[in-house]
């Protein structure tokens, strides 16, 4: 269900993920225009690095170019890139616990896996294979949210004892432990809005929107044409059906962020091919549920990120906590609306400018002004 979430609270953070030297880190230098260790050899880097990317979006760029305001601020995404995991991560091998601690810090995951051979570039496993990487992975987070379960259910069942009605806890923990048994993700389970509720509140890793980011070669990407595809879709059907898969190429996006605009053109245009940047952003703004609503006029455009489902005095907050406090309205108009009438006047002339109060719930690209 899109309401599940892996941690409350969520402040819109994605992390990479991946076995060591499936060029995991690579890419998150290039997505993030940063500079942090990609050696050959495992967990080079310990730590993870954080950094924001921002989110393309045309009618951010409409709204400046209309505007023309003296600061402009589009809506970020946070990506964490986090050292690489090993078999037995559970049970504490390789960066163990810290590994899995840094995944719960983060709202969806992005998995690296490596799906092309070069003799130079070690693999933690002495092979290429990314469907065993992705079982790998996949089995640890599931055993870890198994460890959480047995030691919550423990003190559930000594609670339900005790207390008369303490059974809803124990009842929800008792199913959720059998999901997990199955070697299926909490993600992709069936689960009512109350369950859901409960859910949003146990920090489960599998709980996590998931996103398989493909790491081909150069040539693999330009011909769209790799051996592992295929296999790495069907274990993906069958054992994480709701995970987005998107093939990229680490070596092409260093290629082409080296490049001027006018020879990446050419470049793109005379191989048929083109960045996946775009796709990879916006594909993790889904999996975190998100959507943006505009601040804009001279002074100011800018992008707030919330997510679907938020009502007015809450994106308010997002300015500030006594916009939400002191919340009489919000006067909204659609993007559409605006950029289909011309200005603020003929949306107003049109009785497409409306005045919300406390219920609205605000929808994605909404131009908003706050009255407080």
């Amino acid at each position: 269900m899109d309401n599940i979430h892996g941690r409350p609270g969520s402040n819109l953070k994605a992390g990479l993920v991946g076995l060591p030297n499936v060029g995991k880190s690579s890419f998150f230098n290039v997505l993030c225009s940063m500079e942090v260790p990609a050696e050959n050899y495992p967990f080079c880097t310990i730590d993870p690095s954080v950094s924001r990317v921002e989110i393309p979006d045309e009618r951010f760029d409409w709204l400046c170019e209309h505007f023309k305001p003296q600061s402009r601020v589009r809506q970020f995404l946070q990506i964490t890139d986090i050292a690489g995991l090993v078999k037995g991560a559970a049970e504490g091998q390789g960066l163990g616990n810290a590994f899995l601690s840094h995944i719960q810090a983060v709202d969806c995951i992005f998995h690296v896996v490596r799906a092309f051979d070069d003799t130079e570039i070690a693999h933690v496993e002495d092979s290429v294979d990314p469907v065993r990487d992705l079982d790998i992975i996949s089995k640890e987070l599931i055993q870890k949210d198994c460890e959480w379960c047995d030691r919550r259910l423990d003190t559930a069942q000594k609670k339900a004892k005790l207390v008369k009605g303490e059974q809803k806890e124990l009842q929800m923990l008792m199913k959720v432990k059998e999901h997990l048994s199955q070697g299926k993700n909490i993600r992709d389970g069936d689960w009512s809005p109350a369950e859901v509720e409960l859910l949003n509140t146990m920090q489960l890793l599998t709980a996590k929107r998931s996103i398989v980011l493909i790491n081909l070669s150069e040539q693999d990407y330009v011909k769209k044409k790799n051996k592992w595809i295929p296999k790495i879709k069907t274990w993906v059907d069958e054992h994480a059906p709701s995970d987005t898969i998107i093939p990229v190429s680490c070596v092409l996006e260093k290629k082409l962020v080296s490049m001027d605009e006018a020879e990446r053109k050419t470049f793109c245009e005379s191989n048929s091919v083109q960045s996946c940047l775009t796709k990879v952003i916006h594909a993790g703004k889904a999996a975190l549920n998100m959507q943006c609503f505009f601040t804009a006029g001279a002074d100011e455009v800018k992008a707030w990120g919330i997510q679907v489902g938020t009502k007015a005095p809450q994106a308010a907050g997002c300015i500030h906590s006594d916009f939400e406090r002191g919340f009489i309205m919000a006067e909204t108009m659609a993007f559409e609306d605006l950029k289909s009438a011309g200005s603020v006047n003929n949306v107003k002339t049109a009785g497409k400018y409306k005045m919300n109060g406390k219920d609205y719930v605000v929808q994605d690209g909404d131009i908003i002004n706050f009255k407080v």
